[in-house]
């Protein structure tokens, strides 16, 4: 009976002891569990990857080919059809590079934008035009300037000044103004204005005569003078054929001014242009 009672009481002990050390692993486990919870908290759900929207980029590429229909050189009476390859593109708001060059943009500030530009003077060839015979090649050149410019709504007014590097070694300013709007969601309809001031090495290149060239082509001679040179006035349209394709067509017309229109090199003082071109967009 004792010895009953020894067992039964060495059991009991046992098993206390076992209670015992199960609840402190148990303890132990359960504020190990609570701390690692505390510090290591469940990462949020990330709804973007289960959205079905394309990430905005913020740039835009429009690859397209064209044609001109513009007079032979600057004064002539007589046209003729050249075909343009066009890429425009375009990088944030501050870089965009299209047919006539490069421009970055240093600044925008409530509408008002600074840039500089990089772009080119396609120059003359006296094979241009047979009242050209005799005045020699004004070769193509790299021209360097900037452009200032205030944005309102659709409307933007600026002025340009550029300096050709070689070639007729030229510095030709412009001020202008330029209304686009769209009309419906695919057509988009725009109008501008300008004028264009060139210093006296300019006219001297495209309009002047000196006693040489005057000898070779049979022309009086004349000395252009600084000064305004020309009024462009232009229209544009340019149509959505799809979400990716598109057709721009532009209608153009140039008005010589001052001792430009007066050059005996000048066949016809109004210079209209037209053009269109097919492009796709990416």
């Amino acid at each position: 009976m004792s010895f009953t009672r020894s067992i039964d009481r060495r059991l009991l002990a046992s098993a206390l002891c076992i209670t015992v050390m199960l609840a402190g692993t148990a303890s132990n486990t359960f504020a190990a569990d609570a701390s690692l919870a505390e510090q290591t908290p469940e990462p949020p759900f990330d709804q973007e990857r289960f959205d079905n929207k394309k990430p905005e980029r913020n740039w835009s590429l429009i690859v397209g080919a064209g044609g001109t229909y513009e007079p032979e050189y600057e004064g002539s009476d007589k046209f003729e059809i050249s075909p343009i390859p066009v890429v425009v593109f375009t990088y944030g708001d501050w870089l965009e590079i299209d047919p006539t060059g490069v421009t970055v943009t240093a600044l925008r500030h409530e509408g008002f934008a600074l840039a500089a530009r990089v772009g080119y003077e396609s120059g003359r060839d006296e094979d241009d035009g047979d009242r050209l015979r005799g005045l020699g090649d004004i070769d193509f050149a790299a021209t360097v300037g900037a452009k200032a410019s205030y944005q309102w709504q659709a409307l933007e007014l600026y002025a340009t000044l550029d300096q050709t590097i070689d070639g007729s070694e030229s510095l030709i300013g412009t001020v202008g103004a330029e209304f686009q709007a769209p009309v419906t969601e695919r057509l988009i309809l725009g109008a501008g204005v300008e004028a264009v001031i060139a210093d006296d090495n300019h006219m001297e290149a495209y309009f002047g005569v000196n006693a040489a060239q005057s000898a070779r082509s049979g022309l009086p001679q004349y000395k252009a003078e600084a000064g305004l040179k020309r009024v462009n006035i232009s229209a544009s349209a340019t149509y959505m054929l799809s979400e990716n394709w598109l057709v721009r067509g532009e209608a153009g017309l140039g008005i010589l001014t001052g001792d430009a229109a007066d050059s005996p090199i000048v066949e016809e003082k109004l210079q209209p242009s037209t053009s269109v071109f097919v492009g796709y967009k990416f």
